[in-house]
């Protein structure tokens, strides 16, 4: 069980970093990657709407990412 979840976060890490690999630069700079310079509709909620698909993937990654490894750390005897 612990080889198969471990090959399976292996893959995720190469998936995530292929997908972050392929984000464009946000045209901010430092600032900008981070949020600065946002605008008051930024705020209003409807963010979620607004990010690219290579967005929504990084997420959704990173979030099995962060389970798979507590599942990891979990079964490691």
């Amino acid at each position: 069980m612990e080889n198969v979840v471990a090959v399976l976060y292996l893959i995720l890490c190469v998936a995530l970093i292929a997908v972050i690999l392929m984000q464009h630069r946000k045209s901010g700079g430092f600032s900008g990657s981070f949020g600065g310079g946002g605008t008051q509709m930024d705020l209003s909620g409807g963010a979620w709407q607004r990010m690219t698909l290579v967005t929504k993937i990084i997420v959704g990654l990173t979030a099995i990412f962060m389970i798979l490894a507590l599942i990891l750390v979990k079964i490691k005897p």
